[in-house]
């Protein structure tokens, strides 16, 4: 069994920290942009429809704006965090990993596909 350093250890949280900042900032952007594009036509809707404006409350409109806030925020945080993870694993992997090219015989298809 290896050890692992202090400044490795170290460097990873800080990695981290920097990875969870760069994901909050991205889901509070996504949030911000959700809340006033499901606000304006759910109030909207609410002064001119007289179904809405009979059955929304305003329980209910802040319901709306707030839930789609939120998966925006939670869908674009993982969205970054995962994509800030696959970058830094590509970082770190061995050369013979990072070659993804692919070198085959040329045919698209195994020969029992062909028609």
């Amino acid at each position: 069994m290896s050890t692992v350093s202090r400044a490795y250890l170290d460097q990873r949280l800080v990695l981290a920290k920097r990875c969870s900042k760069e994901a909050t900032l991205a889901g509070a952007k996504a949030a911000a942009v959700a809340t006033v594009a499901s606000a304006v036509p759910t109030l909207a809707s609410v002064r001119m429809l007289p179904w809405a404006k009979a059955n929304i409350n305003p329980t209910g409109q802040a319901l709306i704006i707030c839930t789609a806030a939120g998966m925006a925020y939670f869908v674009a945080a993982d969205k970054k965090i995962l994509s800030l993870a696959r970058k830094h694993s590509f970082e770190g992997a061995p050369e013979h990993l990072k070659n993804t090219s692919f070198q085959g015989a040329g045919r698209p298809h195994p020969a029992f596909f062909r028609p």
